[in-house]
């Protein structure tokens, strides 16, 4: 344990420091950083798109039981980064949470309010001494009845918002600029140019060529509202759309 400035401070979860920080908050934040995957998410103009690294880290497991992609209602998929015990917990809560709405009032729930709800208990947890922050952060994708494409995010602190782009994880600083600068002349994003955008992304700032398995993409589009995720197959092709443009 590191003293000095944070003596004492980071060992209780709901005491600021004297500079009006929450340590453990923060470590939340490194826990997620530290999974060592990235994730990007990007809202087109007719579909939304999550892509994220693929990691089997023992050659004897089952391949097609790892997945960082969750539906959680048939319209409304995201991508778990952080610890992956961490992640499906908050899984489980928000597919509850969802389940709950439509018990409730007859309806599905909307991407914006779930992630709200997912946020507000998040936030319960940076305040009460029994728990700890998830180490996990969630990017949601759907199309919205009213909105079309939506994506939002939902951290550890329990802060939550809609993004044009965004990036999670250990390499998120270069992600989101490499984003800004794509997205800056805010150009017609096509369902194709959506999901080739956000694997050049992840390729880019990780100096890495993908192959298909390394790969997971879940996809809402206007034409087909439910959350999909892509097969290896789908994927290969746009890799090789990516490679013939380079």
């Amino acid at each position: 344990m590191s003293r000095g400035a944070n003596a004492g401070f980071d060992r209780h979860i709901t005491i600021f420091s004297p500079e009006g920080r929450l340590y453990q908050v923060e470590y939340a934040f490194k826990a997620i950083a530290q999974s060592g995957l990235t994730s990007v998410g990007i809202r087109g103009t007719d579909c939304a798109v999550i892509v994220t690294q693929k990691k089997v880290p023992d050659k004897l497991l089952d391949a097609s039981t790892i997945t960082n992609m969750f539906r959680l209602t048939p319209r409304i998929g995201c991508v778990m980064t952080g610890h992956y015990a961490d992640s499906r917990s908050q899984v489980h809560r928000a597919r509850i949470e969802a389940a709950e709405w439509k018990y409730k009032f007859g309806y599905e729930i909307t991407a914006d309010m779930l992630c709200r709800r997912m946020a507000d208990i998040s936030q319960v947890y940076t305040q009460n001494a029994e728990m700890r922050p998830l180490g996990c952060c969630m990017i949601l994708v759907a199309i919205d009845p009213q909105l079309g494409p939506v994506l939002y995010k939902c951290d550890p602190a329990g802060y939550f918002c809609g993004f044009r782009a965004t990036a999670v994880g250990a390499k998120q600083t270069e992600a989101n600029s490499y984003l800004e600068k794509k997205l800056k002349k805010r150009p017609e994003l096509t369902f194709d140019r959506t999901v080739e955008m956000a694997i050049t992304c992840l390729s880019s700032v990780l100096s890495l060529d993908f192959k298909s398995s390394e790969l997971e993409v879940g996809v809402a589009t206007k034409e087909n509202p439910k959350f999909r995720t892509l097969t290896e197959e789908e994927i290969e092709v746009h890799l090789v759309a990516i490679a013939e443009r380079e």
